[in-house]
């Protein structure tokens, strides 16, 4: 089984004002096909830079990010867009979602972009999706009437639309209730068990209760990485 994520000596700096900031610092970590990964840390750790460079959404200052056998550490913005829509499914804090399109257009919008998935068999799949996470009834309508929570389940339809085998999820449940961010949580489990490679980002230490790996980072530095032998779901 091939790792899904290697990141070796990674780091990324900004320049604020005179003063060096150091986001992520030399980071070493390797993340394997199948493992549910929970990132946790206070604001401002640099969590949420650690995805965006495994995403591609940043480049390092330094470092190397091979994902799948494919270093895109220096890969040119134009191949990365089209890599990262067979490859990674990203799930936003605040949905991201398109409000003038409705909640089926969203995911088919995700899926004329990529030409991933053949033109005759995007609705049908599309639908399927929406049905998979449980707010099919909700296809026509806007996101605007929709609840946080149903929000962020069309989100996670939109990562799946290109049937990524990496989900990347930053702060999914952060605008949640516990009730609903519970769910959110045991459907991402329910996607790994499925096969998918979940990396989740939160300030939420309850999370690491759904993960086989959790990465607890302060200061762009990992402070400890504990792997679990057995996931404990909550009741």
């Amino acid at each position: 089984m091939s790792n899904s994520i290697s990141l070796t000596a990674l780091s990324k700096s900004y320049q604020i004002n005179k003063t060096l900031f150091h986001a992520v610092d030399r980071v070493n970590l390797t993340i394997k096909k199948g493992d549910f990964v929970s990132i946790i840390g206070k604001s401002g750790s640099g969590k949420s830079t650690l995805l965006n460079l495994m995403s591609g959404i940043d480049q390092p200052t330094s470092g190397q990010v091979i994902v799948n056998d494919v270093d895109i550490s220096q890969m040119e913005s134009s191949l990365l867009d089209a890599w990262r829509g067979h490859n990674i499914g990203l799930v936003f804090q605040f949905f991201q979602l398109i409000p003038t399109l409705t909640v089926l257009e969203n995911i088919l919008l995700a899926m004329d972009f990529c030409k991933v998935i053949p033109a005759k068999d995007r609705v049908n799949r599309a639908r399927s999706l929406l049905d998979k996470v449980g707010i099919i009834d909700k296809a026509d309508q806007f996101p605007s009437i929709l609840s946080g929570g149903e929000k962020q389940r069309v989100a996670i339809a939109r990562a799946l639309a290109n049937d990524p085998p990496i989900i990347l999820a930053d702060e999914p449940t952060g605008n949640l209730d516990s009730v609903t961010a519970k769910a959110i949580f045991d459907l991402f489990t329910e996607l790994n068990a499925q096969g998918k490679t979940i990396i989740l980002v939160s300030h939420d230490s309850d999370c690491h209760k759904y993960s086989n790996q959790t990465i607890d980072i302060s200061d762009g530095k990992i402070r400890s990485n504990i792997k679990s032998v057995e996931v404990t779901h909550c009741a």
